[in-house]
């Protein structure tokens, strides 16, 4: 069933209690991954495959895909593809939703990534057909020594400085890393990166990234390590000027971008066995929300699905009326909406990560 298209399984039971996934380590042209070690136990090397796809029903944009379904997570123990779950049990997993409309990711970054912007949506559907862009946001849950991030470009930097830059890159590796802002990086920083903001992540980063379901991203710089980045890994297909679009020089700039992008997690509940923080919120943007759980000997009722969630730190169990598993740091799962009675709960400590999906039209949550 590796191929992910047996129909012969009655997909039915999977759909009614916390989804799990195999491992789904996606490959990209920059390399990573020690930091895995110690959240997946993963080995403590770096290779292509930085990034752990989570919940994905996404195919990732590679030039040469290693398979059909690259990026779209497998569930645990079938061979069967989430995207084809989701397709035959849409409601029992989103309820009234037309999709997830979500992508959760973790990476970590052994080299700086190429500087650059995501669309927005009306970007997007104009030039991709995408009715998303990809706002995004950055959880920094590890660093290396010396680990940065740079989020929007310097005050005064206008597009003749970024086309310059693009020219400039193919000899000089920091052509356009030195147009952005850029901030040392710790762990629990959170960021938020709204389309066509100008960002790249540093070298030493380990992220969970909350974002649009796309894989759209326009990075016009020649190299991303000792890789020479492709015309269409450059702009997707789109002329330079099109691209360039993409990036955004008026509103999110200098000490603006900052302020507006570094988020403060925000208390919602604090008790001695547990606490939420809401780390990003629908008034922030519209397309996702983020809360973390911190558990102490103790218990907490999640909200209804469908949300993802990751296991950060700690240890302890999901558990409804008719399942319970064990998680450990590293775990994730997909709450269905079907599922109204799932209790995390941890003899000693337990921190998880909620991730959940955009606001309805009208603004209302579904």
């Amino acid at each position: 069933m590796s191929d992910g298209n047996n129909k012969s399984m009655n997909t039915r039971s999977l759909v009614e209690n916390p989804v799990f996934f195999e491992r789904n380590r996606v490959f990209r042209v920059y390399r990573g991954g020690k930091l895995f070690h110690e959240f997946f136990g993963d080995p403590a090397e770096d290779d292509f495959y930085p990034e752990e796809w989570v919940a994905s029903t996404v195919k990732a944009l590679n030039k040469e895909p290693g398979s059909e379904h690259e990026g779209v997570s497998i569930v645990q123990s079938t061979g069967i593809l989430f995207s084809r779950l989701m397709e035959e049990h849409r409601e029992t997993l989103i309820g009234e939703r037309e999709e997830l409309g979500l992508l959760v990711k973790l990476l970590d970054s052994a080299i700086r990534l190429p500087v650059q912007a995501h669309p927005d949506k009306a970007f997007a559907r104009r030039h991709f057909g995408s009715p998303h862009g990809k706002t995004e946001m950055w959880l920094v849950l590890a660093t290396r020594e010396n680990a940065s991030l740079y989020f929007g470009f310097k005050e005064g930097v206008r597009k003749r400085d970024l086309v310059e830059a693009v020219r400039a890159s193919e000899s000089d590796r920091n052509a356009l890393p030195g147009l952005l802002n850029e901030l040392p990086a710790q762990a629990g920083d959170v960021y938020l990166i709204p389309a066509r903001v100008a960002h790249a992540i540093g070298a030493g980063c380990l992220i969970l990234e909350v974002q649009e379901p796309t894989d759209l991203t326009i990075q016009p710089e020649s190299w991303c390590g000792e890789y020479h980045l492709s015309p269409f890994e450059m702009y997707l297909g789109l002329d330079e000027e099109t691209a360039m679009k993409c990036f955004d020089f008026t509103d999110l700039v200098g000490n603006r971008a900052i302020t507006a992008g570094r988020k403060l997690p925000q208390s919602h509940l604090d008790t001695p066995s547990v606490s939420t923080e809401h780390l990003l919120t629908y008034a922030d943007t519209p397309d996702f929300a983020v809360n973390r759980h911190r558990l102490r000997d103790g218990r907490s009722k999640l909200r209804p699905g469908p949300g993802v969630y990751v296991v950060t730190a700690g240890k302890g169990k999901v558990k409804t009326r008719v399942f319970s598993r064990q998680l450990r740091r590293g775990d994730y799962f997909f709450l269905p909406a079907c599922v109204d009675d799932a209790v995390l709960s941890t003899a000693s400590t337990l921190e998880v990560v909620e991730c959940l999906p955009p606001v309805a039209v009208g603004g209302e949550v579904l």
